[in-house]
């Protein structure tokens, strides 16, 4: 036999097995999900098919090549061992990466941040957004089961949620979800803040329902530990507390920007104008800089405050009736030439 009937048939051998060699590493290990953010997730639920999974990729032009993630896919028994979850794409993510990646079920934690929700239903709709469960999954455990988690009730359950961002799995359940809540809520309250708990003599619920009328009052952080003094002055006084944004709650109308006698008439346990002190529950979500300002509230002898004519944000104190009227005069008159009747 010649050297030539030898040598191309090896040749041709070579060429095949360097294609095949190829096109097996490409398929294994090139970039094939190709994506313009840092963050793009997919969901898969229980009954998500592969079929279906494969629609979604290529619906959403997260895959260049739907073949050779398929072959590889069936040829690493993927195909009939879906795992729902929540999985991060990454950017030139190779078949083998992602395929290794959904077959061990290995999901990427969701980052769910809140920081303000009046009540307790617009908070369930900001928390599950992103979430398997539903809004009507987190507020049913939680009403059933709000004694498991200290002497809460339907007013005042919003308390244990502080404003923050946490990881949590996609699929993470109620119960999980409130037991991690409950968690960052109890470590919070740690033996400092426990200290001066006593010396305030009020308990955890009250301090966040007072931090969540100071909050209510100021955006400006620098001033909230004054204002929270103006409210335990008069709390140890035994005065109406008179704070305006429980009026705006116990009215439920947040587009209220001039509150008016008639919002102090409204019979309602918010309304502070007509009931002593502490509304029953908070009047939004506290962030955590507001309860420390109630915590560390400034020693004053103010008993009065309004909003500074300026618009600035910031408030006048006094301490005199006679003072604060003079103060509130001053800020009527401003709303009026703002045209802010209501």
């Amino acid at each position: 036999m010649s050297k030539k009937k030898i040598l191309i048939p090896l040749i041709i051998f070579s060429t095949v097995l360097t294609t095949c060699s190829v096109y097996i590493y490409q398929m294994l290990y090139s970039p094939n999900f190709l994506i313009n953010s840092d963050e793009k997730f997919i969901i898969i639920n229980e009954q998500t098919e592969f079929n279906e999974l494969i629609k979604s990729l290529e619906r959403d032009t997260i895959i260049n090549d739907i073949l050779s993630f398929s072959v590889l896919s069936k040829l690493m028994d993927y195909q009939e061992n879906i795992k729902e979850g929540a999985y991060k794409v990454k950017t030139n993510m190779s078949n083998y990466d992602m395929i290794t990646m959904l077959r061990s079920g290995s999901q990427t934690p969701i980052n769910i941040t809140f920081s303000y929700a009046r009540k307790m239903d617009d908070l369930a709709e900001k928390i599950t957004k992103k979430l398997k469960m539903s809004e009507d999954d987190l507020l049913n455990y939680l009403y059933q089961n709000m004694k498991t988690y200290g002497n809460f009730n339907k007013n005042d359950i919003i308390s244990i949620f502080l404003p923050d961002t946490y990881e949590v799995y996609w699929d993470t359940s109620p119960k999980e979800f409130i037991n991690k809540m409950e968690k960052e809520y109890r470590r919070f309250w740690n033996d400092q803040r426990k200290k001066k708990l006593e010396k305030l003599k009020l308990n955890q619920k009250e301090v966040i329902v007072l931090a969540s009328i100071v909050a209510s009052e100021t955006r400006m952080i620098d001033e909230a530990d004054r204002i929270a003094g103006v409210y335990i002055n008069r709390l140890n006084r035994n005065m109406l507390l008179q704070a305006d944004p429980t009026l705006v709650f116990a009215a439920n109308d947040y587009t209220i920007r001039r509150v008016l006698n008639k919002h102090k008439k409204i019979n309602s346990p918010y309304n502070t104008y007509k009931y002593k002190g502490l509304p029953p529950g908070p009047i939004r979500l506290v962030p955590k800089k507001y309860i420390d300002a109630v915590l560390n509230y400034e020693k004053h002898r103010f008993i009065f405050f309004c909003a500074k004519a300026d618009f600035s944000g910031y408030h006048e104190f006094a301490i005199s009736l006679t003072q604060h009227n003079k103060n509130a005069k001053k800020f009527q008159r401003a709303l009026n030439e703002r045209n802010i009747f209501r």
